[in-house]
């Protein structure tokens, strides 16, 4: 059976180089592809943060950002990651679009291949809003202080690309509020 979605192919500058399926560009050695991670902050600075569930064919189990994704070819890039924080989370917010970074890293338990034009996006939740996750995207799910992860990697059972996706998360957030 044919894939049905597609990531958005990119070179190292993030510019489109063409489309391919999102499991094919996941297949070592890996195709860099168009993504993003989503972070969504409460009012007091506190960070939303989920468990990746065990049921993904990548990275399961592991604790990231709010929602990570790829928008689908054609896709708004900010639109789609508020779409699939929609869907993964039930919750909603503008998000902000405040840096990118190339990442590659291989999970260790599937041998997949995650090399990714990272868009790192920011958004303030409304603290009456609980998330109510998707069960087979989302294992568990908690709002954290940014400084107690910051740094946090594979060791802490963390996503490989979420030290540096935080960094870049809190460098523009502050940005945003200056």
């Amino acid at each position: 059976m044919p894939e049905r979605r597609e990531v958005v192919l990119v070179d190292e500058g993030g510019r489109t180089v063409g489309v391919g399926g999102k499991r094919a560009a996941h297949e070592p050695p890996g195709h860099l592809h168009l993504a993003f991670s989503a972070f969504a902050f409460l009012p007091g600075g506190e960070m939303l943060v989920q468990r990746r569930a065990s049921s993904k064919y990548h990275f399961q189990g592991v604790w990231a950002n709010a929602c990570c994704s790829h928008p689908e070819p054609g896709e708004d890039l900010v639109r789609s990651a508020r779409r699939r924080l929609r869907e993964e989370l039930g919750v909603d917010c503008e998000l902000t679009d405040v840096g990118e970074f190339v990442y590659r890293a291989v999970d260790p338990v599937s041998g997949l291949v995650e090399h990714e034009y990272d868009h790192v996006l920011v958004g303030r939740l409304d603290p009456a809003v609980e998330p109510r996750p998707d069960p087979e995207e989302v294992e568990a799910w908690r709002f954290v202080d940014p400084g107690e992860v910051a740094g946090a990697g594979e060791e802490e059972g963390y996503a490989p690309w979420f030290a540096e996706a935080l960094a870049i998360a809190l460098a523009g957030l502050t940005s945003l509020l200056e």
